[in-house]
């Protein structure tokens, strides 16, 4: 395995994580994406409902959204005559609780990520039209003009936008699971981990970050343990029997798990946060198009839309997000630097 820890890494970490939660049917087609699509909302309608079919995992909702003529102006004369937005995710194959998966239904796309690149249409006055892809392959789409935007956890890197435009909508973070009986909390200082067992997914970003802080305790001569697991389940059993005192991993996902254990004997919870990119830089999740496209703009106001009529808190808290808020969209924010990314 490369020893060089990349954002494209945390990715997939996130969706090797959550893999055994989330359904791994429908929406599979040869070559790498679908061509299943979903429609539940029409651009005149005047409302979205989030949060549909998603297995526990978010509180459905439905939001007032209507067009804003003043935004939808700033569009493409192509996208704004086609009427439709195309919303690129890459889900496949199984997909990641709770931003991108296969709904309860075993055919809907649901999932935050989802949810948000309707509202977004809904503002723009276009009607939403999902599709779902590898990895890889929504990169494909957009640059083949497949997809006009993905909305897809992707995180805003300063080496991706020597191909794409950004417009930021969520922090990237990541976090530590405890159980909800532990009084431990993280409080951004790593300082706190002298004496823990803490797991972390191998080869991932989060693992980078927590090898930096073991080496940081050991030169005070403190003791952090870092233990691997081959999937969740031994995770979760570790954590369970108090083998390890904490789990580090994405901030979504985590907050995925939390809901799915909320009725167990076994609840766990949110111990704290940090930013994907480190101390230095609050790492941002981005809807991303082709560069030079000219619809980082309006997605942007799109988004400063939502935050300020207050749909956008909606969006977060029914996904249990309202820990990755962002105060503003911003179009091609400071992202990762080349010497991370």
């Amino acid at each position: 395995m490369s020893t060089h820890f990349t954002r494209r890494s945390l990715i997939r970490g996130i969706t090797a994580a959550t893999a055994v939660a989330t359904l791994a049917t429908g929406l599979v087609a040869c070559g790498g994406d679908s061509d299943a699509v979903t429609k539940t909302d029409s651009a005149a309608s005047g409302s979205v409902t989030i949060g549909q079919f998603s297995n526990g995992a978010a509180k459905e909702t439905t939001l007032k959204v209507s067009e804003v003529k003043s935004i939808s102006a700033e569009l493409p004369d192509a996208i704004r005559k086609s009427g439709k937005l195309v919303i690129g995710h890459g889900a496949l194959p199984s997909g990641s609780a709770p931003l991108d998966y296969v709904g309860d239904d075993q055919k809907t796309l649901t999932g935050s990520e989802t949810d948000i690149g309707r509202l977004v249409a809904a503002v723009l006055g276009l009607e939403p039209e999902s599709k779902n892809f590898t990895w890889e392959n929504l990169f494909i789409g957009i640059d083949s003009g497949k997809v006009d935007v993905a909305f897809s956890n992707v995180t805003d890197t300063e080496e991706r936008k020597q191909k794409y435009e950004f417009a930021s909508y969520r922090q990237d973070n990541l976090a530590f699971e405890v159980l909800k009986s532990s009084n431990w909390k993280f409080d951004g200082d790593y300082e706190n981990l002298a004496g823990k067992t803490v797991s972390v997914g191998s080869g991932t970003n989060q693992e980078r970050i927590l090898i930096e802080w073991q080496r940081k305790l050991q030169s005070e001569g403190k003791k952090l343990t870092i233990k691997h697991f081959p999937d969740n389940n031994g995770v979760y059993l570790a954590l369970n029997s108090g083998r390890i005192d904490a789990h580090f991993g994405p901030n979504p996902s985590i907050s995925y798990h939390i809901t799915q254990t909320a009725k167990t004997n076994k609840p766990t919870a949110n111990a704290g946060t940090f930013s994907g990119a480190g101390a230095s830089l609050q790492g941002l999740i981005a809807a991303t198009s082709k560069k030079d496209s000219g619809l980082a703009k309006p997605v942007a106001d799109a988004i400063n839309h939502l935050i300020e009529n207050g749909q956008y808190a909606k969006w977060l808290a029914a996904w249990n997000l309202s820990n990755e808020a962002v105060a503003k969209s911003e179009v091609n924010p400071p992202g990762l630097p080349l010497d991370n990314s």
